[in-house]
């Protein structure tokens, strides 16, 4: 993979210009260079939710998800690059499985609420859903191999499912949006 930075202070960006994998720079606001700070973002995201109280086994798999998140950036960061393969998303659809096992099925829309850490997956859900834009419109103008988008739309799933998980786990469940509610108040 590209270069690993020995300084962080390099001021070659001044210019609003930053470089890739690959050695090109691009200009900051490219799609690439989005697509890449919204993967990053997910992962940041993640990294919190990993602060709250959660399953050892769940605390290990979102660590193996940030792992993953960072080898997808890197994808991103070098064209033409794949790290994201189909065994990725396929342990992705694993979990998706392992864990609605036990949920009820869903029968009304549920608000992105609850306990502190079903609350910040629900975060993490919609900063996913954003870096899955970001990519789909990347690959709308450059070639992207398939896996980085698999990967974000089945980890954004998994992260609302992973959100009534967390409301289990804290005692609680899922947090129903009222059709009906009075909202005159």
């Amino acid at each position: 993979m590209g270069n690993r930075l020995s300084k962080i202070a390099t001021r070659t960006g001044d210019n609003g210009s930053t470089g890739l994998g690959d050695g090109s720079r691009v200009d900051k606001d490219n799609l690439r260079v989005g697509a890449m700070g919204d993967v990053d973002e997910t992962n940041s995201h993640i990294g919190l939710l990993l602060c709250e109280d959660m399953p050892l086994p769940l605390r290990e798999e979102l660590v193996t998800i940030q792992h993953d998140l960072f080898d997808l950036g890197g994808e991103l960061c070098i064209p033409g690059y794949q790290l994201i393969r189909e065994a990725h998303v396929a342990r992705l659809d694993a979990l998706l499985a392992k864990y609605n096992a036990d949920l009820p099925a869903l029968a009304d829309f549920i608000l992105p609420a609850g306990s502190r850490a079903a609350a910040q997956a629900h975060v993490c859900r919609t900063v996913c859903r954003r870096a899955e834009r970001a990519i789909v419109a990347l690959g709308k103008a450059e070639k992207l191999n398939e896996g980085p988008r698999h990967y974000m739309n089945r980890l954004s799933d998994l992260m609302f499912v992973l959100a009534r998980v967390l409301n289990r786990y804290a005692g609680g469940g899922d947090v129903l949006w009222e059709k009906e509610r009075d909202r005159s108040a």
